[in-house]
């Protein structure tokens, strides 16, 4: 922290010098915004207009505390002025909650001003501290629930932002972490997780909200995975503004009946990989992966029915010891295949190959088999080529 840092922190705070903007959260279910986060600017030609500095100076300066509280004031009051529909998500830091707020209801008192009332407000902890005492912090939360206010946890997976804290203080809401939703469309490990996180979620009675979308590809990812994940946010929808929309401009997949033009099924995403023999030996299917670093999944046939189909990191994990190779030198490939697939008619619409994969969360959804009218195998789908389809699509529809 320079001097004139703390000179730029002290006359901010003192003349109430900061820049509400406001950032929708939409519900894709529903067609609407469901809420908006409040967020802090400080002045713009000043050093503390990145809300990371300025927040980092006033900890370092030991005026966190009124910096947040002020925060929050000018938000709940530039929110009720604009008239703006549906939640608002509040930044809170949990040092604040239970130094002062938890003791002299500053929050109720802000929003009671303003004309709001606290169904409308969510308390969003965000944070710059670890939080260390959980007993006095879920007083303060308990606190908050009885006057009225529902509770969120920010940034699920980021910084001191832990399992632990779901955990412990139960939210109404959590928001995953952006980093788990940048390029999702592209990375299988990162739906994996948010499967699981969703499930976690269902289990405790918590909404999820999914921060970061940025792109049409990962809209319509988060859409495929699970239709359930209906709230989201980021740039994708809307940038923070200090005259946020009011109503959605977006087209939202979810209750959008998507129209193929003619032609438009399977078979228009489809990818003539040739497949393999049940009887074929597992070290000739492993040559042909090294030897094809793009192939992702091979299907099994018998008589040109697929009846099986094996995925690339599964099968070279099996190759991992020294003993692997004379292990498998001599077994045919079906008998370390996955049964397990989806298989879609190659005339299949495209909306219906993908309600068809959003059903089936059981089986790994990233590669497919594309079959004819009788059930032979014509090659391969895989999740990506679909998501960029359906897009192409919908733009042209918007048009």
């Amino acid at each position: 922290m320079t001097a004139q840092e703390a000179q730029w922190l002290n006359k901010i705070i003192a003349a109430e010098e900061l820049h509400v903007l406001f950032q929708p959260i939409v519900d894709a279910n529903q067609q609407a915004i469901y809420g908006y986060e409040a967020l802090i600017r400080g002045p713009k030609m000043s050093p503390l207009h990145s809300p990371l500095r300025l927040f980092d100076v006033a900890t370092q300066a030991g005026l966190l505390v009124e910096l947040d509280l002020l925060c929050r004031r000018l938000a709940i009051r530039r929110f009720a002025e604009l008239e703006l529909p549906g939640l608002l998500f509040l930044n809170v830091m949990p040092l604040t909650i239970v130094e002062r707020d938890f003791r002299e209801g500053l929050t109720l008192s802000f929003i009671q001003e303003s004309g709001l009332p606290p169904e409308r407000v969510v308390i969003e902890l965000t944070e710059h501290v670890p939080i260390h005492d959980y007993e006095l912090m879920r007083q303060a939360v308990d606190h908050y629930r009885d006057m009225g206010f529902q509770v969120a946890l920010d940034d699920l997976g980021a910084g001191h932002s832990s399992l632990r804290h779901w955990s412990e203080l139960r939210p109404d809401f959590v928001k995953l972490d952006r980093h788990f939703i940048s390029g999702i469309d592209q990375e299988p490990a990162k739906r994996e997780f948010l499967r699981s996180i969703l499930d976690v979620a269902r289990s405790l009675d918590c909404q999820l909200i999914a921060e970061g979308v940025e792109t049409a590809a990962e809209h319509l990812c988060l859409w495929e995975l699970d239709r359930g994940l209906a709230l989201l946010q980021g740039f994708y929808f809307a940038r923070p503004s200090l005259q946020p929309p009011m109503q959605l401009n977006t087209l939202l997949p979810a209750t959008t009946q998507l129209k193929s033009p003619a032609g438009r099924t399977a078979h228009s995403i489809l990818r003539p990989i040739e497949s393999v023999s049940a009887s074929c030996l597992v070290p000739a299917l492993a040559e042909r992966f090294r030897g094809d670093p793009r192939l992702r999944c091979v299907a099994v046939i018998e008589e040109g029915v697929p009846v099986a189909v094996v995925r690339r990191n599964a099968f070279l994990t099996l190759f991992t010891n020294q003993y692997s190779h004379a292990l498998y030198a001599k077994r045919c490939v079906l008998e370390i295949a996955d049964p397990k697939m989806i298989v879609a008619d190659a005339d299949l619409s495209l909306e219906a190959l993908s309600q068809q994969l959003t059903d089936s969360r059981d089986i790994e959804q990233e590669d497919f088999v594309i079959v004819d009218s009788d059930g032979h195998y014509l090659g391969m789908g895989n999740i990506v080529d679909l998501l960029r389809e359906i897009t192409a699509i919908q733009v042209r529809q918007a048009r």
